[in-house]
């Protein structure tokens, strides 16, 4: 969201964040990670990155968290990859969630890419001209 957005789309997002959180631990989802993108990317506020030790487990944790968002009042997502149960997206505009096997998580490593991101931009600031 951009720096001029109401205070009230920031508790929304922030609540929508909390529920996340909430379902993936109620699921038990493992090594979650929450990114904080606002300001940084466009795509959305924040990602959250969390593993399910099966496909069936990431399907389940996925759904959950699909039947959760829905009653919170957050609308429906756009889902990707339910099926197959590898790697599952979950945009809900404001938030992208991703749960993967631990070996796709692995992999593909994308948290890395944006810790490295967050590292790169906090030493460019830093660089005294």
């Amino acid at each position: 969201m951009p720096s001029d957005a109401p205070a009230g789309d920031d508790r929304a997002v922030q609540d929508a964040l909390d529920r996340v959180l909430s379902s993936l631990d109620d699921s038990k989802a493992e090594d979650i990670v929450s990114i904080d993108l606002a300001g940084k990317s466009a795509l959305a506020d924040h990602m959250v990155i969390a593993c399910g030790r099966s496909h069936r487990h990431v399907s389940a944790v996925a759904d959950h968290l699909l039947r959760d968002l829905k009653e919170a009042g957050f609308g429906s997502a756009k889902v990707e990859g339910l099926q197959s149960g590898d790697w599952v997206l979950i945009d809900t505009g404001d938030l992208i969630v991703h749960i993967f096997r631990p070996e796709v998580r692995a992999f593909y490593n994308i948290e890395k890419m944006w810790t490295v991101a967050e590292t790169v931009a906090s030493k460019s600031d830093a660089t005294v001209h």
